[in-house]
């Protein structure tokens, strides 16, 4: 096995991505095909498909967990992370940092990608429901994908024209009415008019049957569940109720667990020669692990895989170019997005999920030896990520900023991951239930049994009392990185307020822009959102 020692960072060629324009470096070192490591292939992969492949194949080409659209949106708009100019390298004509300041206009290209590629996936499933050779499971589960890609687009921009056949077009609807189109199609594939206590789902076309990239009766529900959740938001009306009964449905069914101790997965990550990387991920860690497939608290999630069904870069979107030879990564990574000070500080330092969804301190390379970067701009050849990020532009340093890790990193990755990406897990599912109930009865106290399991699992103690800002907290702390702390403030009521190098923002962004070239297009039938 070689020792990987010392490595030289030379600046620069362009890294084409998208709207990026990463500054690459060429690094001088040694990662070799000799190291070899128990139960990683540096072959193909591989992935199944059936006749519902291409449409829930959309929620990768989306952007769920990729830069410039789905993700990007709803992340970088947060105050979980951000990007930062790091002089030349990711000012990309000054749009990142008006997602993050909530300066964004209809002409932003994200804004763009995110609208096209939702509407790609509704076409899709479209396409596939106008087949007649779908059963009565296929077909319920496509219009229960089609629900949940509208779901995104009225959370995002609010009014929107809900078209159901291939090639047609529509008025725009009204935000409620958009809402009532979403419940009512997740309503009619569970075969039933309302979310009830003691419901029968015995005529739903959906299957029991625990397949995580796939849609059954447990995962509309839990897709019912978020949309209930933000019924005030998008409607006016609150349905706490419906969300706490739907979220109940999913807990009570025993069908998953959430994944604590003695649910391990092998760590694909290890370096054999540091001695603080642990032989296998347990608990929290394990369930986004590369090899987390089956995980027991999966209900519904995206299928990754490096091979057959690429789209997750998180490796490439948030490491700095040194950290290749942390985990011998195919492709240099492109030192992007990292976590905001304060919402790092949030996690208590014994927390599971701290070390499990950061990469922060000095970086050591396969062999233990420390990773440096000679173009360091802060006098430290050591490549060391620091909490504390100077300044979101012009010249943000290069190390700057804890790295998100949650969805963690193999040796020998390519630049697509294996990991899957929850849209529905147990451990959201417990903090829906808790909140909704406490919305409901009007005390944050009524959340503390379901927030408490989450606490236990993470090795924190348990609240005797809770706040509504401290259970924000809290679910900020077990969603990190899963797409959602947009829509959280926004229900929270925290989205417009000021964070680090953003100032407080108007009412109006909390709905994106429609973009402008949908506009232009539409002969008028589309009508901008107000503000833009």
């Amino acid at each position: 096995m070689k020792n990987i020692g010392k490595y030289l960072v030379y600046p620069c060629i362009l890294l084409a991505f998208s709207a990026c324009t990463d500054l690459e470096e060429k690094l001088k070192g040694d990662i070799t095909d000799d190291i070899n490591i128990p139960g990683i292939s540096t072959g193909g992969g591989g992935g199944g498909s059936d006749v519902l492949n291409a449409a829930f194949s959309e929620l990768r080409n989306s952007g769920t967990a990729n830069h410039g659209a789905y993700y990007s949106v709803q992340e970088i708009t947060s105050d979980e992370m951000c990007i930062a100019a790091k002089g030349g390298d990711w000012f990309d004509g000054g749009i990142l940092i008006d997602l993050h300041k909530h300066t964004y206009k209809p002409t932003h290209d994200f804004v763009k990608n995110t609208w096209n590629g939702t509407y790609n996936g509704i076409n899709t499933c479209n396409e596939l429901l106008a087949k007649a050779t779908l059963d009565d499971n296929q077909k319920a589960q496509t219009r229960a994908l089609r629900a949940y890609f509208y779901m995104r687009l009225m959370d995002l921009y609010g009014n929107v024209k809900i078209i159901t056949a291939p090639g047609g077009n529509a008025p725009q609807s009204k935000r409620a009415d958009v809402y009532k189109f979403v419940e009512n199609e997740l309503l009619a594939s569970l075969g039933i008019t309302a979310v009830t206590q003691g419901m029968d789902l015995s005529n739903s076309a959906l299957g029991t049957a625990n397949n995580p990239y796939r849609i059954n009766r447990y995962a509309a529900m839990g897709l019912l569940a978020k949309l209930y959740l933000n019924s005030e938001v998008y409607t006016g009306t609150a349905a706490y109720d419906k969300a706490a009964i739907a979220a109940g449905y999913v807990i009570d069914s025993g069908v998953y667990q959430l994944c604590g101790k003695g649910c391990k997965v092998t760590n694909l990550g290890r370096r054999p020669a540091v001695s603080s990387d642990p032989a296998e991920l347990e608990g929290f860690a394990a369930v986004f692990a590369p090899n987390n497939a089956n995980n027991p608290e999966h209900v519904f999630t995206v299928l990754y895989d490096e091979v057959s069904a690429g789209g997750m870069n998180f490796s490439q979107m948030n490491l700095h170019y040194s950290s290749q030879f942390t985990w011998n990564f195919q492709d240099q990574p492109w030192n992007g997005y990292a976590t905001l000070e304060e919402f790092y500080n949030s996690f208590e330092d014994k927390d599971e999920r701290k070390k499990a969804s950061f990469i922060a301190g000095p970086q050591l390379d396969f062999g233990g030896s420390a990773v440096l970067d000679y173009a360091s701009d802060d006098g430290n050849l050591v490549l060391d990520y620091t909490p504390k990020i100077n300044e979101i532009a012009p010249n943000s340093l290069r190390q700057a900023g804890a790295r998100p890790g949650k969805f963690s990193f193999k040796q020998f990755g390519r630049p697509d991951m294996d990991n899957d990406y929850p849209i529905v897990r147990l451990g959201e599912l417990y903090l829906i239930r808790g909140e909704a109930l406490a919305r409901a009865a009007g005390n944050w106290n009524a959340s503390l049994p379901d927030v408490n399991v989450v606490r236990a699992r993470a090795g924190v103690a348990a609240f005797t009392a809770v706040t509504a800002d401290q259970f924000l907290a809290e679910r900020g702390r077990e969603m990190f990185q899963e797409g959602v702390r947009r829509t959280d403030l926004i229900r929270f009521g925290k989205y417009n307020a000021a964070w680090w190098e953003k100032p407080v923002s108007p009412a109006y962004v909390n709905i994106f822009p429609i973009p402008q070239e949908q506009i232009n297009a539409s002969g008028g039938t589309l009508v901008q959102n107000p503000g833009y």
